[in-house]
């Protein structure tokens, strides 16, 4: 699996896909990511140090994801991202972050900062409409203010081509998103082993009608597949 991959254009960043324990929370009915993990935290850490090694600083800004949460990357992977940072001169390091280890942050942050490094943490939110996100894709965010919801983090992805979804909603969700946060990285809905599929139709109003007006919006990604970043697509790495 490609777990290594620079992205040139928006925000530019190097970014990584690191492995974990697997993601806790693994109930949302649209995911299979967390099937992207391993119990053994040092077959882990070997992997990670070895996609780590590629990481040159180019842009002095890193984006680490995984099959979850950073908190289920092992102690070792993280003090080598850290450690990575420093050598590299990176100052900006983005991580993932599902809402039930919003408590946890603080003590992120602050520990990166004492080495001079600003962490900026990306968390799932999907949709703002919160029967929709509870109900239909049980995210697990316990909270419907998405003032109250953004508070802890600084960008949100977005997820579209869903049943149910259209025009209207998927406009508001991107507006919200812009509010609220930083950034709004928006994801198109891929056929993958889980519950939900995608719906062809959402997909190509997205396409027709949001897709133009937002492409070029400096604050707002767009993955038509999943592997536009540049990561996740299939290799004889591991």
């Amino acid at each position: 699996m490609v777990r290594y991959a620079e992205i040139t254009e928006k925000n530019p960043r190097e970014i990584v896909m690191m492995r974990g324990s697997g993601c806790r929370w693994r109930r949302c009915t649209f995911c299979d990511y967390h099937l992207d993990c391993c119990p053994d935290a040092a077959a882990n850490f070997a992997l990670n140090a070895k996609i780590l090694s590629h990481i040159t600083g180019r842009f002095h800004r890193l984006e680490v994801i995984n099959s979850g949460s950073f908190p289920e990357l092992d102690g070792q992977t993280i003090q080598r991202i850290m450690d990575i940072c420093q050598q590299k001169k990176i100052d900006i390091l983005h991580f993932e972050c599902h809402w039930i280890y919003r408590d946890s942050l603080p003590a992120l942050r602050q520990r990166f900062r004492q080495q001079g490094i600003t962490v900026k943490v990306k968390s799932g939110i999907e949709t703002f409409d919160a029967v929709y996100r509870e109900q239909i894709l049980c995210k697990g965010i316990d909270e419907t203010d998405p003032a109250k919801i953004a508070q802890p983090f600084d960008e949100c992805c977005l997820l579209f081509g869903l049943q149910g979804q259209d025009k209207a909603s998927m406009e508001q969700d991107i507006k919200t998103g812009l509010q609220y946060f930083e950034r709004v990285c928006i994801n198109i809905m891929t056929p993958n082993t889980a519950q939900i599929q995608p719906d062809a139709a959402v997909i190509r109003e997205f396409m027709q009608t949001l897709y133009p007006a937002y492409r070029d919006n400096p604050r707002v990604d767009i993955l038509i597949e999943n592997t536009d970043f540049g990561i996740g697509a299939e290799n004889n790495e591991e």
